[in-house]
Parts: C-alpha cells; sequence; structure tokens
C-alpha cells in the first residue's frame, strides 16, 4: 500500500502541473504564530506551567482565549475544558534509604543516591525491612515465555530490577524486539507490574543509555508533588530508583557478589534471587484532591462531523522545582510549549482553510510530565467516539534547527499513519525513517500512546535526524547537547533573537498537511498485522 499511496502523490503533481503548484495551493502554518505562543507559554509568567498552580490557571485561559479568537467552537458540549480529576501527594521521604543484611547495613542518601515515592493518597507509607529480591527486568511476558517474578510469594518483598529489556543492547533481534523498546521496558510498566504480583515496593536501577536520562533526570522529575489519577489497581508502597552506584553497593554487599546480574538478568531461565539484605524507608505525604483540565476546540465539520481528527498536544510541565544555576523555572519551551503552540499555529491555518467534511479537534492535555494523565483520562472518557475518530496526530517537543529532509517516525510498523506521513513528506522533498533510537522507547513516552491504546491510529513524528543545511553528525550533537543540558531542566527556554523556528514550521506544515488530507476523504487508516493496537480498533 505504500507505493500505492507514492503513486497518487505523483499522479496529483502530474494532474495540477507542477509539485509548487500543489504546496502553493495549501494554506501557510505562520512561523510568527509559533514563535508568539511558545514565547508566551514559556515565559516566566506562566510559571513552568504545572497542573495545580497559579500556572495551569494562566495556561488554561490562554488556551481557551485564544481558540475563542480564531473562531473555534468549545469541544466538549458547550465548555472548551474537560475537567480530570487528579491527587497531588506531596511526599517527604526519609534523607536516608537504609540497607541492612547479616554483615551490617549502610545508608544510601536522598536525591544523590536514591528516590521515592507513592501513587498510594495516604498520609505515610513505608517499607519496613523489607526483603529485597532482585527480579531481573521484572517482566512478565508470555508471548515471550518469560516470567521473571515467577516461584516467590512477593508479600513483604520488594524487587530490585533492571531499566529497558532484555532485548538492549543483546545482539539477538528476535529477543523481544531486538534493540527497540517494548512497553515492558518502560518505568510505568515495571511498576505496575510489580504492584500485580503482590511485592511491597520496587526498585529501579537507573543506567543512562538503557534509560536515555541522566540521573539529573531522575532527581528533578521524581522529587516534590507529584500528580496521579485515583484507580482501584494494586498499588506499591513505595516506587523506588537508585543509580548505577548504589546498585553495585547492593549486589556487592549481597550473596550475588561478583556476580555478574545483567547478564543473569537476560537469560529467559533466570528465576528471581533473594539478596539477603533488607531496605527500609518511609515517606510522608501531603493530600490534596483537585481537578486539572484539559482545553478542547473543535473546527466542526461539514457533512461527516461525526468523525473526527484529533491533534494532540500537553500544556504541562513541572512548574518551580529545584533550583539549577540560581533558575528554578522550569519553562519548558521545547518541552511542550512548542507542541501547545503548533495546536494554535495549525488551527489558525485550518480555520483560514476552505471547511472539511469531518471535524477536526485540537486537545491540549494536561499532566503528561506525571505519567500522560490527561490523555490516559481522556482515552476512559472519552468526548468524542474512538471508533469514529480517524486519526490522532500527537506533537510533542519540536526543535529542529532549521528545515529537515527527514521525518522520523516514532512507532514506524504500526498502522497506515505511515504511509499519510509519507506521501506528505514526499512534497516537502523529504524522506521518512523509523525512529533510529527506538531503544529509548519514545512511543510510550507522548499521549499519542493513549490514544492508541483505544485503537486510534496515530502519527508522532518529527525532523530530527538529518538537515538540509545541517549534517547528520550536526543533528545528532545537538540532540545530545539538549538532552544533556535543557532536557526537563530550567535552561528549556524561550529566545526569539536565536531560537531557529524554520524546522519546527516545516514539521507542523506537515502535520496540517496530513490532517487536511484525513478531515476531506472518507477512508479511516488501519493498523498492521501484527499491532497490538490493532484489536482495540475492532
Amino acid at each position: 500500500m505504500k507505493h500505492y499511496f507514492i503513486l497518487l502523490v505523483i499522479v496529483l503533481f502530474t494532474s495540477c502541473g507542477t509539485k509548487e503548484k500543489t504546496i502553493a495551493a495549501l494554506i501557510e502554518v505562520d512561523q510568527a504564530t509559533i514563535g508568539k505562543h511558545i514565547q508566551s507559554l514559556a515565559s516566566d509568567e506562566f510559571l513552568g506551567r504545572k497542573p495545580f498552580t497559579e500556572g495551569e490557571v494562566k495556561t488554561v485561559t490562554y488556551l481557551k482565549d485564544e481558540f475563542e479568537k480564531l473562531g473555534l467552537s468549545p469541544g466538549n458540549g458547550d465548555s472548551f475544558f474537560q475537567e480530570v480529576p487528579m491527587v497531588e501527594i506531596t511526599g517527604t521521604p526519609t534523607e536516608k534509604m537504609v540497607i541492612s543484611g547479616k554483615g551490617g547495613s549502610f545508608n544510601l542518601d536522598l536525591l544523590k543516591d536514591f528516590v521515592a515515592t507513592t501513587n498510594k493518597a495516604v498520609t505515610n507509607v513505608s517499607l519496613d525491612n523489607s526483603e529485597l529480591v532482585f527480579a531481573g527486568y521484572g517482566i512478565v511476558a508470555p508471548e515471550y515465555d518469560w516470567n521473571d517474578y515467577e516461584g516467590i510469594d512477593w508479600k513483604g518483598k520488594t524487587a530490585v530490577v533492571l531499566i529497558n529489556d532484555p532485548g538492549f543492547q543483546s545482539g539477538d533481534s528476535t529477543l523481544f524486539k531486538g534493540n527497540e523498546m517494548t512497553y515492558y521496558g518502560r518505568w510505568t510498566y515495571k511498576y505496575e507490574e510489580a504492584a500485580r504480583q503482590g511485592a511491597d515496593g520496587l526498585i529501579i536501577i537507573h543506567d543512562t543509555e538503557p534509560a536515555s536520562y541522566g540521573w539529573n533526570v531522575i532527581e528533578s522529575g521524581w522529587s516534590g508533588a507529584k500528580l496521579i489519577i485515583e484507580s482501584d489497581l494494586p498499588l506499591l508502597d513505595v516506587e523506588s530508583w537508585i543509580s548505577g552506584e548504589s546498585a553495585q553497593s547492593i549486589f556487592d554487599a549481597s550473596i550475588m557478589k561478583g556476580e555478574d546480574y545483567k547478564t543473569l538478568a537476560r537469560s529467559k531461565e533466570f528465576k528471581p534471587i533473594s539478596l539477603d539484605l533488607n531496605v527500609s524507608v518511609a515517606i510522608q505525604n501531603k493530600i490534596k484532591k483537585d481537578v486539572s483540565k484539559n482545553v478542547i476546540a473543535l473546527i466542526p465539520g461539514t457533512d461527516k462531523k461525526d468523525e473526527v481528527i484529533i491533534y494532540s498536544a500537553h500544556w504541562d510541565h513541572f512548574g518551580i522545582g529545584k533550583a539549577i544555576n540560581g533558575d528554578s523555572i522550569y519553562n519548558g519551551a521545547v518541552d511542550n510549549a512548542s507542541g501547545t503552540a503548533g495546536l494554535l499555529a495549525i488551527a489558525e491555518a485550518l480555520k483560514n482553510s476552505k471547511p472539511t467534511k469531518r471535524s477536526i479537534a485540537f486537545i491540549a492535555v494536561t499532566g503528561e510530565e506525571q505519567g500522560l494523565l490527561g490523555s490516559a483520562y481522556y482515552a476512559e472518557n472519552p468526548i468524542f467516539n474512538p471508533k469514529k475518530t480517524v486519526a490522532n496526530i500527537n506533537i510533542d517537543a519540536l526543535s529542529s534547527p532549521g528545515k529537515m529532509k527527514d521525518l522520523t517516525i516514532t512507532g514506524f510498523g504500526q498502522s497506515e499513519m505511515d504511509e499519510y506521513a509519507e506521501a506528505a513528506a514526499f512534497e516537502q522533498d523529504r524522506y521518512i525513517i523509523p525512529d533510529p533510537d527506538a531503544e529509548k522507547g519514545y512511543f510510550f513516552r507522548s499521549d499519542h500512546f493513549n490514544f492508541a491504546k483505544i485503537g486510534i491510529p496515530a502519527l508522532y513524528a518529527s525532523g530530527s535526524h538529518e538537515g538540509f543545511d545541517m549534517s547528520i553528525k550536526e543533528i545528532k550533537k545537538m540532540k545530545a547537547d539538549y538532552l544533556t543540558h535543557i532536557y526537563h531542566q530550567p535552561s528549556d527556554e524561550y529566545d526569539p533573537e536565536t531560537t531557529e523556528l524554520s524546522g519546527v514550521q516545516f514539521d507542523l506544515q506537515l502535520f496540517y498537511n496530513v490532517g487536511l488530507r484525513l478531515a476531506n476523504e472518507d477512508y479511516f487508516p488501519k493498523w498492521y498485522d501484527g499491532s497490538e493496537f490493532k484489536a482495540a480498533r475492532k
């Protein structure tokens, strides 16, 4: 089917005369609009856009007002808002995590060596001499004949596990999905599975490469207040990360001293191993229940109003947190004022286009940084019928330093949205590639994932590999610098004098083109055979 779409585009170009005429017929997504909104949303005035703060009030009001100025309709009946009930847990862990055994005890230091949180909305939780058990990767995957928890009653125990999954850097493409991370590799899954197994706690061993971010991200993202959506699912008392150095100290003090625990965990024959050590740590919590908001705006269709294309982006960031170089406001310019500004810029362009057959919705979701909470709530409480929702186009963290030759698709091979993207990229003289960093699990780390889970084909892509004016090597270095020095830090700020937006505009133009095409046809993109999301669509 892929070649059919390319042929279709070539035929269109031929019938219209030239490629330039095809592109010129479309409305341009305005670069000045993008810059204006990023500058506003990433300013100190918005206080880092954290839910449950004055920053949220300013942000959702700003988005509602801007959608209204464009002439869009409320997306939730007569309201631009979908209320998302959440619980804010401000946890204060003990300064020390105590590791004890027959040979004595030693302490790990808060933030330097460990972080500890809980999703239990109670005032106190603790691990009191909980038995430490190494559980490999912490995975139960029947389709891979894999069970890291087998053979142990986990009550009263705390599992210690590796991040990512066994396929990572294994050199074996048949082991899970090889270097491409599965959902089993994500930290969210690991906490969910440990709770299902009945464990008291779970400690994930941090490792920069398989995690795809440094310990500084753990420090900033796992301290202070966190948000959850209350659930009836089982929960751990304590969810923790420890540094790689701290993990080595634990193994050196255990009955596994001298063993290569990473190699052991990669074997299908692995069974959990008690470390003959215990762990103690406690958390005191302040509980606050409140309501955050998804912002939803709509351009109604003409004759297929109940069929909807959804553009999504998360408006939230980390608010005010740990000061770095004297700055405590986490402005989130790239992540994700860029995507939120993109929603407004695409909405402006589509509003200026001819009316479309299908409706087009714009959803700015809350709580992404806390675990995709706003999109998860929407998926459980959809405003638009998922069976009539044609596709999702998700926009998150656009930062191209100029126009890019590539369009890198995260989750490539899942659905026919790849082919829509390929046709649109062809119009811009670009090529598409799968995510070269598939081992980092980006498909599970943004809001499109929750739309996919309820069967809605999703496109999550950006130019991020090779520029028209910059080499692959230069782009790779810039991405590494961003992850090291800017990602989830107060330095993620916007400077209108130095920030290059031509690449951001180029990507947003492609998303506009894809959405416009979907909104004017009758076809519903399909999941490919083998996609884990195909059954949900049915």
